[in-house]
């Protein structure tokens, strides 16, 4: 019982809601690998960390004896998931959905186990399915309940166009889960509606319905929004191990913890530990260390995660970075704001002329990485550690 405990607190760990739960745990007392599915849609070519919350929870499920279903959602990726969204999101070819699926596959056995999963594509039933069976799909939902989901809401109400292929995304969804018979749905808290049409749907189709369990959003570089590419305040599991390790190195203290919990593959017991370090005294830049390590280990290998923290060190605690420097949060009006302004309205130089000059002498880093255009906008979004001179620091968050 002890042991089934541990599994529970296990297999929900960082999770926002579980549905039903009781029922969950009705599914692991059966003791059969339980059918434990996720879907992404190849929208883009690469994967970033807030990305890996989901593939992080699929291996603490494929680590417990469970069976891994990862969908590459080819056939919803041409329909563009409204989720989130003020307005029609444009399909993509079919061209840059199998180009973008090739690249998940690659990335993804970084993190799972290439044996233990099965990779499916949600065309190969859809285009089964046809266009009758299609309607009749489309027979089992109304339009008042879709327009319950809050972004087709808010765009109803607003007076917004809703194309009607916009629709059919949650019920394909749902669908999925019935062709692929899931017991268990993972997905973002975005997506707790198209989940739930996945259990409705297996109980029209006479299944048993899957658990949904959804997962927090992981916030970005900046703390507030959600990690996203197009803000800008992201960590790609692609990118160059010091780039990641400075990244890394940029959260604050308190974001530190949410990504030991959702990223980290250390045990709840051992992270509760470093809590009561820091507690009592002991400094959080030494568990920064540990968490850049770990993840630039998973995806590029021990000796490049050593290197990116020896040259860490040798950029910044060499050159007399402080422990514990400002936490400075800025405000732009447009799409970012030149450097020379941004730096002088973080307190880092007396004015903007300071600032250009500082530059041409080569005085100015961003996460140490010199500064040589004076022009230079810094993108909204941002959230990076800006040096003037030897001593000056800023944490510099653009929001």
């Amino acid at each position: 019982m002890e042991h089934f405990a541990d599994q529970m607190q296990e297999l929900v760990r960082g999770s926002e809601e579980v549905l039903v739960e009781a029922e969950f745990v009705e599914k692991l007392k059966k003791s059969r690998p339980l059918r434990i599915k996720a879907g992404f849609d190849p929208t883009a070519p690469d994967l970033h960390l807030g990305h890996t919350v989901l593939i992080n929870k699929m291996r603490q499920f494929q680590e417990a004896g469970h069976h891994i279903l990862f969908l590459i959602g080819d056939f919803t990726g041409m329909i563009g998931d409204p989720t989130g969204k003020s307005a029609t999101r444009p399909p993509l070819t079919v061209e840059q959905v199998q180009q973008n699926a090739l690249t998940y596959q690659e990335q993804i056995f970084k993190i799972l186990d290439p044996d233990k999963t099965e990779i499916t594509f949600n065309s190969r039933w859809m285009n089964q399915l046809g266009s009758v069976g299609l309607i009749q799909l489309a027979a089992k939902y109304t339009v008042a309940r879709m327009l319950e989901r809050d972004d087709f809401n808010k765009r109803y109400k607003s007076g917004q166009s809703i194309a009607i292929h916009e629709f059919l995304y949650p019920l394909v969804q749902g669908y999925d889960s019935v062709a692929m018979q899931a017991d268990v749905e993972l997905g973002g808290t975005d997506q707790k509606f198209n989940l739930l049409v996945g259990r409705e749907l297996q109980r029209q189709y006479g299944q048993e319905q899957q658990i949904v369990m959804t997962m927090p959003l992981l916030e970005g570089l900046d703390g507030v929004n959600k990690m996203s590419k197009s803000l800008g305040n992201y960590i790609g599991i692609t990118d160059a191990p010091n780039d990641m390790f400075g990244k890394i190195m940029s959260i604050s203290d308190e974001l530190m913890w949410r990504y030991f919990e959702l990223l980290s593959f250390r045990p709840l017991t051992e992270i509760g530990r470093f809590k009561q370090d820091v507690e009592q005294g002991h400094n959080p830049r030494d568990l920064k260390f540990l968490l850049a390590e770990e993840l630039i280990e998973r995806f590029h290998g021990r000796s490049l995660a050593v290197s990116a923290r020896e040259e860490f060190i040798a950029r910044f605690q060499k050159g007399a970075m402080p422990d514990d420097m400002p936490e400075v949060h800025l405000a732009s009006e447009g799409e970012g704001m030149p450097i020379a302004l941004l730096l002088k309205a973080a307190g880092l130089v007396g004015s903007t002329s300071d600032a250009m000059r500082m530059i041409q002498q080569g005085a100015v880093k961003i996460d140490g990485n010199k500064v040589e255009d004076r022009s230079l906008l810094i993108e909204k979004g941002i959230s990076a550690v800006f040096q003037v001179g030897k001593r000056k620091f800023a944490k510099i968050t653009l929001g």
